[in-house]
């Protein structure tokens, strides 16, 4: 296990929010940048702080290594000179029992500090030039203990992501996954993964949109990465494509997985005339919603989640 200090005040509400950390490969000029290269270092287990206006106030625990992904579509502006291919790594992230503001045990951190790339300046100021600096294991138990976590590398943080209980189909799409003898054991597992709504399809399609689309809850512990296209549909191509993808609650993911709902390009919802006005009073969905309009590349996947709407009997 080891200890990571991040710096990101322009992206940390993305970042704590999605359970993640993203940069860029490279520099603007192509030029190696060590706290870049450091996002490829991390493993699973390793504690990364957050750090943001001066001081840090989320913590978090490493979940997967880093894997190429596209710049997270959410940072909308910010960035604008960041190349659009970069590393992501999965973090579950905490708010801290207190915010902690390192300037003022400054005198205390700065025989700890690294002497190269390291986080913050000797004066206790953030160093703008790093994103993601290494920090020892003597800094990163001052940090926990002086946050009010017991200084122990094994303090708790726990993902509430809830896995739906496997079915029958479910059971039979990964057996014939296994068959498939042309595809890599790593395209397999992410597939299979993708196949349960988690991994790095999940993530790709929180990238595009963490929220659920018709209630708007943002909590991603309690929300469904649902295929648009459905599984036994599409192309492995399109399986773990983040834009045949949709975060919904679960109650919703139900009506969409049954295609009791479906969505023009626009946002405006579709209802099947097969479903009761009772069950969307009850669960307080209009009738007449209008979600955020969806992207030129899920209209390919919407317009085939249309036609099995259309086509579906009573």
């Amino acid at each position: 296990m080891a200890f990571w200090w991040v710096n990101h005040k322009q992206t940390k509400d993305h970042e704590v929010r999605g359970g993640y950390l993203w940069s860029p490969i490279r520099n603007k000029d192509n030029g190696f940048n060590q706290s870049y290269e450091n996002m490829t270092l991390v493993r699973p287990g390793d504690i990364v702080f957050s750090y943001a206006n001066a001081h840090i106030g989320a913590i978090g625990r490493v979940t997967e290594a880093a894997f190429r992904s596209p710049k997270p579509h959410e940072f909308g502006k910010v960035g604008d000179y960041w190349s659009n291919e970069g590393w992501l790594v999965n973090v579950y992230f905490s708010a801290t029992p207190k915010p902690l503001h390192p300037k003022q045990h400054i005198d205390a951190i700065a025989p700890l500090l690294p002497t190269r790339h390291s986080p913050i300046q000797a004066n206790g100021n953030g160093n703008q030039g790093i994103y993601l600096a290494s920090i020892s294991d003597a800094l990163g138990l001052m940090l926990l203990a002086l946050i009010g976590i017991d200084a122990s590398p094994d303090f708790d943080v726990k993902n509430f992501v809830r896995d739906s209980e496997p079915d029958i189909e479910l059971l039979d799409d990964l057996n014939e996954l296994e068959q498939q003898g042309d595809v890599s054991e790593t395209q397999r597992l992410q597939l299979a993964k993708a196949r349960v709504g988690q991994g790095f399809f999940r993530k790709q399609v929180m990238l595009l949109g963490p929220s659920c689309r018709v209630t708007g809850v943002e909590d991603s512990r309690l929300l469904i990465a649902s295929h648009i296209k459905p599984w036994r549909d599409s192309s492995n191509e399109e399986r773990i494509s983040g834009y045949n993808g949709i975060m919904l609650s679960p109650h919703v993911d139900a009506l969409f997985d049954e295609a009791l709902i479906s969505f023009e390009n626009d946002g405006t919802m579709l209802t099947h005339p097969s479903l009761p006005n009772d069950v969307l009073h009850r669960w307080s969905i209009n009738k007449g919603l209008k979600v955020e309009p969806f992207m030129d590349a899920h209209s390919r996947f919407l317009e085939h989640h249309r036609k099995l709407f259309l086509t579906r009997s009573a």
